[in-house]
């Protein structure tokens, strides 16, 4: 499978129409996440009350890939409760790593299924890989508040 077959549909929507990239001023969470590798540079922000993701956006540079997984999760997790959010994120890096997903899982993680092909493709599996492991970071570090 070649580049060529990736780019295309919901990804190469979400890379030229982000719906979620902006800075979100009012954030209560906050982080930024970089692939050294490539130089993609993103920062994921949420606001978070009560346990739900009331909102999400990133905003930085990077390839399609990046930019695109980004807006999809960001659109995915929004008005998902944390626990949600931290299923969906475990679910989507099983799913690039090249893990066999229930139909459930795969339905859960709606447009993010698009990137599964990503798997077969090492060098791009990070770029894939980028908003989700920084929303993990977030996530995993007691819902810190935005720096």
């Amino acid at each position: 499978m070649g580049l060529e077959s990736i780019y295309q549909g919901a990804l190469m929507e979400h890379n030229a129409y982000p719906t979620c990239k902006y800075p979100l001023e009012e954030a209560t969470h906050s982080h930024e996440g970089v692939n050294p590798s490539c130089g993609d540079d993103i920062t994921v922000s949420m606001i978070i009350e009560d346990g739900v993701i009331q909102e999400a956006a990133f905003d930085g540079h990077g390839c399609a890939i990046s930019q695109a997984s980004a807006d999809i999760m960001a659109e995915l997790i929004t008005d998902k409760t944390v626990e949600e959010a931290r299923d969906l994120s475990a679910n989507f890096l099983a799913m690039i790593r090249g893990e066999k997903l229930t139909d459930e899982q795969m339905e859960a993680l709606g447009d993010a299924t698009e990137l599964e092909s990503i798997s077969r493709m090492p060098a791009r599996v990070k770029c894939a890989q980028l908003a989700w492991r920084t929303l993990d970071e977030i996530l995993s570090e007691g819902e810190q508040p935005a720096e």
